[in-house]
């Protein structure tokens, strides 16, 4: 069966995949920025994100930047690094991930190997359109300790609390930002000329560096 979802992002949902089609399906993407490929014991999800898809990831990753620097938090930028493990037969390409509090492990790396390195500690899932594949059962599954899912209106930040995510106020990675922060931000980034909302995102965070 295929389900094909539009227009933020176009994605196709495959099922009864086999775990050596995804791992082909990776090489012939190798070295291609899109589409990302997220695999969950035979379900294949293949989405190619869109201008506006886009516009949000990357206003999120330069958020985490810009408050992790101000806070002088070490933060590493893994982006929509492939992230698998065969045992499991789990595999995702987040829109953005980041590893904060197990940056020391991974700094110089530039592969990932989830079966001797640990996941990112924060994985930020835009989600425009709905119908998409639940990804946040698979982060679990991985270890992933922080999720952020974003809708275009309003950003949820998930916990992974014993094997589980539950829906949280407040950033573990980023303890500064909360739910409605980044809400608050991300609306005033759409409608703000870049710069504009740079020096007042990095004025905030300066701002509110010991808090």
């Amino acid at each position: 069966m295929i389900t094909l979802v539009s227009p933020a992002e176009e994605r196709v949902i495959l099922h009864n995949v086999s775990w050596g089609t995804y791992e082909r399906l990776l090489a012939d993407f190798a070295n291609q920025s899109a589409p990302h490929l997220t695999f969950d014991q035979g379900v294949l999800e293949i989405m190619t994100p869109l201008p506006e898809h886009e516009k949000y990831n990357r206003l999120i990753a330069l958020l985490v930047a810009v408050v992790a620097d101000a806070l002088g938090i070490n933060m590493a930028d893994f982006g929509s690094t492939t992230f698998k493990r065969s045992d499991l037969e789990r595999g995702f390409e987040p829109d953005s991930c980041f590893y904060v509090q197990h940056e020391p492990r991974v700094r110089g790396k530039s592969t990932i190997d989830l079966h001797v390195d640990p996941p990112p500690d924060l994985v930020v899932e835009v989600e425009i359109t709905r119908g998409s594949l639940n990804k946040l059962p698979l982060y679990a599954q991985i270890g992933v300790p922080e999720a952020w899912r974003y809708d275009g209106r309003r950003l949820s930040i998930f916990k992974l609390e014993h094997g589980d995510y539950v829906e949280v106020d407040k950033s573990d990675a980023l303890p500064s930002l909360t739910s409605v922060l980044l809400a608050r931000f991300l609306d005033e980034g759409k409608s703000l000329p870049h710069t504009t909302w740079l020096r007042m995102l990095r004025e905030w965070a300066a701002k509110n560096a010991g808090v």
